[in-house]
C-alpha cells in the first residue's frame, strides 16, 4: 500500500507544482509556442480540470485502499487521454517536442497507476 501512497502524493505534488504555474503563463505560452491563445476560457478550464485531478490525486493518496476505484479512474480518465492526444497531436506536427515529453510522464505515472490498483488489490481482502 505504501508504493499507491507514495505514487499518488508524488503525482499531486508534481501536478500542482507543473500547473500551478499555467494560471499565469497564458500570454508567454502564447508567445512561446504560437498560435496565441485565442479561447481563454478552453485554456483556464483544462487548468482548472487538471488542478481538480491533482487534489484527487493527494485524496487517493491519503488512503489508498479507501479510494482505490478512483485509480482506475484517474489512469483511465486523465493521464491516458492526454497522452493520446499529444502523441497524436505530435505525429500530425500540431503541438512541440515539448508536449510529448510531459505526456510521456503522464503515460508513466498512469501505468504506476495501474500498478497501484493492483498492488492494493492484494492488501485489500
Amino acid at each position: 500500500m505504501k508504493f499507491a501512497k507514495y505514487t499518488f502524493l508524488i503525482a499531486g505534488i508534481y501536478g500542482l507544482i507543473v500547473t500551478i504555474p499555467q494560471y499565469f503563463l497564458e500570454t508567454k505560452n502564447g508567445i512561446d509556442y504560437p498560435p496565441a491563445i485565442t479561447h481563454p476560457e478552453y485554456y483556464y478550464g483544462f487548468v482548472g480540470v487538471v488542478m481538480a485531478f491533482q487534489i484527487i490525486f493527494l485524496l487517493i493518496g491519503s488512503d489508498p485502499l479507501r479510494y482505490r476505484p478512483l485509480m482506475l479512474i484517474s489512469a483511465l480518465f486523465e493521464k491516458f487521454p492526454f497522452v493520446i492526444a499529444v502523441y497524436s497531436l505530435y505525429a500530425f506536427g500540431r503541438v512541440y517536442s515539448i508536449m510529448v515529453g510531459l505526456a510521456t510522464i503522464d503515460l508513466i505515472l498512469g501505468v504506476l497507476f495501474i500498478i497501484s490498483y493492483f498492488k492494493t488489490a492484494k492488501t485489500e481482502n
